[in-house]
């Protein structure tokens, strides 16, 4: 399996849609084959020939929102931080993966711009180094704190993206030019576009004539872009949409009226943020859209704010030419908790089906709880949590 940008993809190379190994795929295939609601395809277009059938395995978690104490925690000295270790857990299962999404919710400025927090952040270039290593390759920056620092907040974030290889990012552009051109690559021999965009940027403005530092939501330049990416020859659309209202578990008017737009259009995958909890993973006509993945690293304190999502799955084309249809198989979500403090660590993402009543009592009726949320239809399967052990018999008297 490979990962191709394109010259017109903003990427510094190649280092991140990475190939299945054979144990992987091996593995894949036996899991298919004694879980079979785990293969079940979600409904979409009617199959064509599989004997033109190409795949690839594609995963996103939700926001990297770096306060302070995520800096702290990480610091190595005063001008050096290590993040790896608060996604080690999650590094194997990544690079499995063909493209992996996230969205980078605060700008990587790095310290020379001097770090901040809410309400205008800035952090570590170490941020992006860790999620790089764990194997994200697939990033979003366009989101409600995009333009925090300003315009050199979003050069130097811009900066540090540039040199990455193998990297696709999407939602911030140095120049007009640069916005208008589709940004594609190509998984297995499928075309893909990517494109992403944020609803709000907390009432700060680009300045002007520099509107292209942040991919502002409007329906009609949404229609060019997407039009613009199918002309270039894109099989499969994908749209990061950073929508909705804040701390809500269902999606509201504005979501649903932008997720049918973009149904309209013809995008294929929606992978949607910013809510910093977790909504559902539905389709909408033949478009799958996810509403909201959660937080995935951040210093937030209740605990809806500390569980996220994690969504995994095949984009499978079938067909060629005018005949090729998209769709979707094995639509996996995982949850995932993020505490402040735990056995394993500060700020350390876990998966619910590592999860230990040492970390998170109840772990179980907590996942039952948030995996309600997510799961509304058939759409979507949601991998259990680990086992709780049982409990001791109690002391005879």
């Amino acid at each position: 399996m490979s990962f191709a940008p394109h010259s017109s993809a903003r990427s510094g190379g190649g280092r991140g849609l990475r190939a299945v190994c054979a144990i992987a795929v091996l593995f894949l295939f036996l899991f298919a084959a004694v879980n079979p609601t785990f293969a079940d395809e979600v409904p979409g277009p009617a199959r064509a020939d599989r004997g033109t059938e190409a795949r690839f395995s594609f995963v996103a978690v939700g926001d990297a929102l770096i306060h302070r104490g995520v800096y702290e925690a990480a610091r190595k000295s005063k001008t050096e931080f290590d993040f790896k270790p608060n996604v080690r857990l999650l590094r194997d299962r990544i690079r499995g993966f063909d493209v992996a999404f996230y969205n980078q919710e605060t700008i990587l400025g790095g310290v020379a711009l001097g770090l901040s927090t809410y309400p205008c952040f800035n952090s570590p270039h170490e941020v992006g180094d860790a999620m790089l290593d764990a194997g994200f390759n697939l990033v979003s920056l366009a989101n409600n704190h995009t333009l925090d620092r300003g315009e050199k907040g979003v050069l130097a974030s811009l900066e540090y993206w540039k040199d990455k290889t193998d990297i696709v990012t999407a939602g911030s552009y140095s120049s007009q030019e640069d916005m208008d051109e589709p940004i594609l690559f190509e998984v297995n021999g499928i075309k893909c576009a990517f494109l992403a965009y944020t609803t709000s940027t907390n009432g700060l403005r680009a300045p002007k004539g520099k509107e292209h530092y942040v991919a502002v939501y409007n329906a009609d330049r949404v229609k060019e872009d997407v039009e613009r990416a199918r002309d270039a020859g894109a099989e499969a659309v994908i749209v990061s949409m950073h929508w909705g209202a804040e701390y809500v578990f269902t999606p509201g008017d504005q979501q649903k009226t932008i997720a049918k737009h973009l149904a309209g259009l013809g995008v294929n995958l929606v992978v949607g943020h910013h809510a910093h909890v977790v909504q559902p993973v539905q389709m909408v006509d033949e478009t799958l859209v996810i509403y909201s993945l959660g937080n995935f690293i951040s210093a937030q304190n209740e605990m809806y704010k500390l569980i996220g999502l994690m969504v995994s799955l095949d984009v499978v084309r079938r067909g060629e030419g005018d005949e090729a249809t998209v769709g979707f198989e094995n639509v996996i979500g995982t949850l995932l908790y993020n505490p402040r403090r735990s056995v394993l660590g500060r700020y350390v993402v876990v998966p619910f089906d590592l999860l230990t009543t040492e970390i998170l009592k109840d772990f179980d009726k907590v996942h039952k709880k948030y995996a309600a949320y997510v799961k509304v239809d058939d759409t979507i399967e949601i991998r259990p949590p680990a086992k709780v052990p049982p409990k001791a018999p109690a002391k005879k008297k």
